[in-house]
């Protein structure tokens, strides 16, 4: 029987080196609990608060993660992970070198019997057109390009620089009760899913749909929460070290 695991919204990088450690125990953790019956495991963006991949160089400070990660995934944990508003810099890291599935935009999966959406939550508002003039401008092949000739020093400072923009914007909107996430949800449950699953507001929730549910999976700055997916039926969760 299939177990699947769903955390986002980790933000590796985000605070003090001291609270960063202790994050990472927290997470490793949390990872080393999930393998014990994972055949899945899903990452629903901003794992780091800020990730510039280059051809031969990533960023440093996460190697104990990415380094459970590669050994999760060699024990023959499916790990997929869906780019992030913060982190949809990547190239061919995750795949060639640790063998995780990478997803750069929403992406549909049948499971345990069930069909299950997954969206890192951002850029859904339709009336947001910067934004959505902005996610197209940055995750362009062009652009990306061009930022690679930046020296990692200078094209890392300056993704750590934006992901605090981004940081700031999203805690101005308006997440009430017809919020656009939840508006989307109820779009993909309409069109037969049976469950959809998004990150980005930092607010755990899970919400009976129509025919379906929706399930926000809260963060790992305050929250620590998760979700599991076993026997047909998805729980949300924190994690509490023993």
């Amino acid at each position: 029987m299939p177990n699947a695991y769903f955390i986002s919204d980790v933000h590796l990088g985000l605070e003090a080196p001291e609270t960063e450690k202790k994050k990472q125990q927290r997470l490793i953790g949390f990872l080393d609990h999930a393998s014990r019956d994972a055949s899945h495991l899903f990452i629903l963006g901003a794992l780091f608060d800020a990730w510039v991949e280059y051809r031969t160089v990533i960023p440093k400070g996460f190697h104990r993660v990415l380094a459970k990660l590669h050994d999760i995934a060699d024990r023959g944990v499916e790990i997929h992970f869906l780019a992030g508003n913060h982190d949809f810099w990547v190239r061919d890291y995750f795949a060639k070198e640790m063998g995780i599935k990478t997803h750069m935009e929403a992406f549909g999966i049948e499971l345990d019997g069930k069909k299950i959406y997954m969206h890192h939550g951002d850029g859904l508002d339709p009336r947001d057109h910067g934004y959505a003039f902005l996610k197209k401008v940055l995750r362009n092949r062009f652009s990306i390009w061009l930022y690679s000739w930046l020296h990692p020093d200078i094209g890392v400072a300056l993704a750590r620089s934006s992901s605090r923009t981004s940081r700031d914007y999203t805690s101005t909107k308006d997440f009430g009760k017809d919020d656009v996430m939840r508006r989307a949800a109820s779009r993909m449950i309409g069109k037969g899913y049976d469950l959809v699953i998004m990150g980005h507001r930092h607010i755990p929730l899970e919400e009976k749909i129509g025919t379906g549910t929706y399930v926000n999976l809260g963060d790992w700055i305050a929250h620590n929460t998760y979700a599991r997916l076993s026997g047909g039926t998805l729980s949300l969760s924190k994690w509490e070290p023993a």
